[in-house]
């Protein structure tokens, strides 16, 4: 499997192991629970195979920016979150440093 495939697959482990840890009640519900131990191991297992061929930088900034932002448009549409002008713009922010961060190469 190919380094960016693999770091998909960590992305969408942690995005299910936060929805369910929000789902958890403290970990007092089981299945939510196990999701959560299981989808935190499973990403940080990938991230660890994607680091043997790909910057830690670049990585950590795609992995968690892209987990921030789609967490927290999980929260606003299925979790019936807050939304406001100044969290989609912080989201935006986000977004934009994580497309500075992957192009910084081939712009200096």
């Amino acid at each position: 499997m190919n380094a960016w495939m693999m770091l998909a697959g960590a992305i969408g482990a942690e995005l299910a192991a936060t929805t369910a840890l929000k789902l958890s009640a403290g970990f007092t519900r089981l299945a939510p629970s196990a999701v959560v131990v299981v989808g935190y191991g499973l990403s940080f297992w990938l991230l660890g195979q994607v680091l043997k061929t790909m910057e830690v930088g670049i990585v950590y900034a795609i992995w968690s920016g892209a987990g921030l932002a789609v967490i927290a448009l999980i929260g606003i549409v299925f979790l019936g979150e807050s939304v406001s002008a100044v969290k989609l713009a912080g989201l935006a922010a986000v977004l934009l440093g994580v497309v500075l961060l992957n192009l910084a190469d081939r712009l200096a």
